[in-house]
């Protein structure tokens, strides 16, 4: 066999093996629009550059249906630990990191509750939504997302309430991320107006992509933007109007998108480069090199590049990774982010919940002037948190 036709062989083999892994991990989704790049936008020189930086968590206590002493145990570590790993770290704004806990509505106990609330009134979580559920019904969806948020407002005052209205608002998470009935095997939702149906209940903005390499990945990846709901179709959210300077709202849901990419340091066999979709855990915890990639993204309200939005993720309440959420990985994320983004002139860092960053968006949209952390309560205000136990326990 020559040489040349040996290397057509490699060839042929690596480009199966690379067309193999595309399929399996579903990257053909989404490839086209990185291969675009066309979220980018280089900053103007001389201006300072500005990183909103937003961890969520699908916090789910009942992960794995353990017994109820490890529920318990879960969520006693994330209020015992984490605010001795934030203690350090103060940002641009003199705010220490935060954590957006999304708590799934089908695992609700007051008792799990409580001390995230604790946790919040430190300053350094938030509460939001999280729904796990299949073969649903709208009736079915409406049902459970008013009951969930009343009773956060009610019992945990956990979540803003409209002044007008006097319904609650709240950022969301869909669980299996078959957001808008989106799973190509109809699984984990059931509802093809769910956008519709979250924003018409008090939904602003849904936090759950990237979701690679699972099957309801968007073909839409690293913007922010306004999706339209076709009530007769699934996964509506796929495209939408990008978010932009001097744009307003339109569709019915905004949606803000964490990094998603490829780890060209990281190859499979050496050859394949790993996808990064920003999630965190201890298979792949958040190195510096993974910090610079998801800034490098530049995910921002298009017309002001300047304004850099990191969002995150994870599963907070899995054994296997909370030495890497609660110990010396995320404090090294955080002594990277302080060391190379945060020296006050180039670079300020601003640690954000999901609320807050959807309010320095929306900042971002009006063209508003000066600092994006005097921003953080535009338009959507800080819950009370205040303790509700004592009522709670009387009524």
């Amino acid at each position: 066999m020559s040489v040349v036709l040996v290397l057509l062989v490699l060839l042929a083999a690596t480009a199966g093996v690379v067309a193999l892994f595309i399929r399996q991990r579903n990257i053909q989704t989404w490839l086209a629009s990185y291969l675009k790049q066309d979220w980018r936008a280089p900053a103007p020189a001389g201006v300072t550059k500005h990183v909103m930086f937003c961890f969520v968590d699908h916090y789910e206590p009942m992960w794995k249906q353990p017994d109820y002493a490890t529920e318990c145990k879960r969520v006693a570590r994330w209020r015992q630990e984490y605010p001795a790993l934030c203690a350090p770290f103060k940002d641009a704004d003199g705010r220490g990191p935060i954590h957006s806990f999304f708590y799934p509505e089908e695992e609700y106990r007051p008792e799990h509750l409580d001390p995230l609330v604790e946790i919040c009134r430190m300053g350094l979580g938030e509460i939001e939504i999280h729904l796990h559920h299949d073969k649903d019904t709208e009736a079915g969806l409406r049902e459970k997302l008013r009951r969930f948020t009343q009773l956060l407002v009610d019992r945990h005052d956990a979540l803003p309430v409209d002044p007008v209205t006097k319904q609650p608002r709240w950022a969301f998470i869909h669980g299996n991320w078959a957001l808008d009935n989106s799973h190509p095997d109809g699984y984990g939702c059931g509802v093809n107006n769910e956008l519709i149906v979250l924003r018409e209940e008090g939904c602003y903005v849904d936090y759950t992509f990237p979701a690679s390499p699972d099957p309801c990945q968007t073909s839409t990846i690293n913007k922010i933007y306004y999706a339209k709901d076709d009530p007769h179709a699934c996964k509506s959210h796929d495209t939408g109007v990008r978010v932009k300077v001097g744009g307003q709202a339109s569709g019915d849901l905004m949606l803000i998108q964490g990094p998603l990419g490829f780890k060209w340091t990281d190859r499979k066999f050496g050859i394949i480069p790993r996808i990064e979709n920003s999630d965190i855990r201890t298979s792949c915890p958040p190195t510096p090199d993974r910090v610079d990639t998801w800034i490098e993204t530049g995910i921002h309200v298009e017309g002001k590049p300047e304004w850099i939005f990191v969002k995150i993720h994870t599963h907070g309440t899995q054994e296997r990774d909370m030495d890497t959420l609660l110990g010396e990985p995320m404090r090294q994320c955080y002594e990277h982010l302080h060391a190379r983004y945060n020296d006050g002139k180039d670079w300020k860092l601003h640690y954000v919940s999901a609320r807050e960053m959807y309010n320095i968006v929306k900042a971002a949209e009006q063209n508003l002037p000066g600092e994006p952390g005097q921003y953080r309560d535009l338009v959507i205000p800080r819950p009370g948190y205040r303790d509700t136990t004592n009522a709670a326990a009387k009524g």
